[in-house]
């Protein structure tokens, strides 16, 4: 049987148990550099996969992400983490995971084999054409990612692949095919090594990408994050300071006066409005710091 390129042994390790620890240690930490290489190979396709999805979620549309195994979690993690960072909200970054939530802690290897299954939790969203659904499998031939890729591609949805093996039949059936062709593993068949490196790169780039698209961030700041804690209420300070150029003192008081919105607090402070002049700002422009700023 023909095994996919992330299955196969890889050619330099075989004698992997009597290295000594250095040079075990050394094997698997040289080998995770290629996943950033094979990220960089990608990044044209990750580029097309954000100018697509960029003007959908614009309209109103959902990130959903689609997993088994490592690749789900990978994805959870990145939909999890879009609140918090990004102010993006909750019900608009959906993720599957084969077998559950409780996938997330507990492995349920075989859920990954129902197609029908996928298909029918991708259904259940009400998927539509504006959604942008990210499927991810290092394989590129799990059969729930595939089932959800179908009911996605039928009710119009734009689909993502994720994906380490080229050629694969995830890579074919999405409208964009992200392939991270990472190679054989120093343990054979360990996609939780490079392979999901290599994912947890992708998804990092394409959803921040298009997060900047979406003027969540003013030139390189995070200042739509969500300010839930007091490290975040520091940061919400320290970005605005340095976005506004004002006091420490006046900083604060525009970000009380505004409910710890950071970009609220930058327009308030640099076109001299009150929260609700620099809310409308925003929003002509919208939601840019930068084009609220202008003249």
């Amino acid at each position: 049987m023909h095994a996919p390129a992330t299955e196969r042994p890889h050619p330099g390790h075989a004698g992997l148990d009597g290295y000594d620890t250095p040079a075990l240690v050394q094997a698997f930490v040289a080998d995770q550099a290629e996943a950033a290489a094979a990220v960089a190979r990608a990044a044209p396709a990750l580029a097309r996969a954000v100018d697509a999805a960029a003007p959908r979620l614009q309209a109103g549309g959902r990130l959903v992400y689609v997993g088994a195994g490592t690749s789900g979690r990978l994805g959870m993690l990145d939909a999890v983490e879009l609140l918090p960072t990004f102010s993006w909200p909750r019900e608009r970054a959906c993720a599957l995971l084969a077998g559950g939530t409780g996938a997330m802690f507990v492995a349920a290897e075989g859920a990954e084999d129902d197609r029908a299954q996928g298909a029918a939790e991708l259904a259940a969203l009400t998927p539509a054409p504006n959604d942008v659904v990210l499927l991810v499998a290092a394989s590129g031939s799990t059969p729930y990612v595939l089932g959800a890729a179908e009911a996605a591609r039928a009710a119009g949805a734009l689909t993502v692949a994720v994906v380490n093996n080229p050629g694969s039949a995830l890579a074919a059936a999405a409208d964009v095919a992200v392939v991270l062709d990472t190679g054989p593993e120093v343990i054979s068949g360990s996609t939780r090594l490079k392979a999901g490196t290599a994912q947890k790169i992708a998804l990092n780039s394409f959803s921040s990408s298009v997060m900047v698209r979406l003027n969540k961030t003013y030139g390189h700041l995070m200042v739509d994050l969500r300010a839930t804690n007091a490290k975040l209420e520091r940061r919400a300070l320290a970005l605005t300071l340095l976005a506004s150029g004002a006091d420490e003192a006046a900083a604060h008081a525009a970000l009380v006066a505004c409910g710890q919105r950071v970009k609220t607090a930058i327009v308030m402070l640099r076109r001299g409005v009150d929260a609700a002049g620099a809310e409308a700002l925003l929003a002509a422009a919208g939601g840019s710091v930068r084009r609220a700023l202008a003249p």
